[in-house]
């Protein structure tokens, strides 16, 4: 039994955060049914293809049920609150206000059915002066002073490669607190409103910076700090190939087996960082990445070489750990598959089918509207 079996989640969220959060939910178990305007979610029309689809709306969305629904129809709202009344989980991604006026808002839902637990996820909360602001991920990340720490030599902040807080701040703590909203509904019976801001969420990944500045007045900033650029022991080098390891031997005992290593224990007690730096970074140049990652492969001392995300996907260890191991099926059933991907939900709560697909646009409307 899937932990999440029997709960019904109504699904109004679109691109990124929502979707992540209610595929998570799908994989523990829940049924998940995804409202669509009459286009679809604009994330269908994403390239590249995967089917009819994209395959960014292939991956996000398997699992799930589509309908397809006109919220300025009276009597699409109508049928929707009526739905209401046997669903647990409702999760929404509008700007602050747009459900209340649809008659689709919290406190509307709440009186038909009290133990809805009920999440909106935005970019700056519910209340505030930036609440109808419209940004993205990186906008988050620049408010936030996220985006500052990763500058370059000349200050200047680099490209995030990854959505962090479409994700981090967005779909992992909205599945955190419905499975937290859903427990206290356990205990007491009631729902509740949970109102999930990515650009709140953001913060406590910067946790260091803001111990640092609360206590001592130490605000990071770019190449400063111990993550930032500022240490040795937390930095990337180049080799002699062109290729970068990642090497990260904050602690005293990793620290003394990469100098060994590397031949340059001298600089154990050396105080001048830049000095350090500069010289380990001579010592790495002078050979290859393979020749470093034999060496560094006998001994503990937090050294990687970075790699391109298709020789990631191929390393044998992740492979072992069985992540790549579920598919997806086109959702034209032509018999083209692609691999799934992998979820933070523990193996333990998945289902035992490894083979899933995504809705075609508006495939479920029938069962849910006359």
């Amino acid at each position: 039994m899937q932990p999440l079996k029997g709960i019904k989640v109504l699904d109004f969220s679109t691109l990124l955060p929502g979707p992540m959060c209610t595929l998570m939910l799908a994989e523990a178990g829940a049924d998940v049914i995804k409202f669509e305007r009459s286009a679809g979610d604009e994330m269908r029309a994403y390239t590249p293809k995967f089917g009819t689809d994209s395959v960014n709306f292939a991956l996000l969305n398997r699992g799930k049920k589509s309908v397809v629904a006109d919220l300025k129809s009276p009597d699409i709202i109508k049928q929707i609150q009526s739905l209401v009344r046997e669903t647990d989980v409702l999760v929404e991604q509008f700007r602050p206000g747009v459900m209340d006026r649809l008659g689709l808002g919290y406190t509307a839902l709440s009186k038909i059915n009290p133990r809805l637990i009920y999440c909106s996820i935005t970019g700056y909360g519910q209340t505030g002066p930036y609440s109808q602001i419209a940004a993205h991920d990186l906008n988050y990340q620049a408010q936030t002073g996220m985006l500052n720490l990763a500058g370059d030599d000349n200050g200047k902040p680099s490209l995030p490669p990854m959505l962090t807080a479409d994700l981090a701040g967005g779909a992992y703590p909205a599945t955190m607190n419905i499975l937290l909203g859903l427990r206290k509904r356990d205990q007491d019976g009631s729902g509740c409103h949970i109102d999930v801001s990515m650009s709140d969420n953001l913060f406590p990944l910067m946790y260091w910076g803001l111990g640092n500045g609360w206590t001592e007045n130490l605000w990071p900033t770019p190449g400063s700090d111990l993550v930032t650029g500022g240490s040795p022991r937390y930095q990337v080098y180049q080799t002699a190939d062109n290729k970068y390891l990642a090497c990260a031997p904050i602690e005293e005992k990793f620290w003394t087996n990469f100098l060994s290593v590397i031949g340059a224990s001298e600089l154990h007690h050396e105080q001048n960082t830049a000095l350090v730096k500069a010289s380990i970074a001579k010592i790495i140049a002078g050979q290859t990445a393979t020749y470093w990652m034999e060496k560094f492969k006998r001994i503990d001392a937090c050294v990687s070489e970075i790699v391109g995300l298709e020789q990631a996907v191929q390393d044998s260890h992740f492979k072992s750990r069985g992540l790549f191991e579920r598919t997806i099926r086109s959702a034209r059933d032509d018999g083209a598959s692609i691999t799934a991907l992998p979820t933070s939900v523990s193996k333990t709560f998945l289902a035992e089918v490894k083979v899933d697909s995504s809705p075609e646009l508006g495939q479920h409307t029938s069962e849910f509207f006359k």
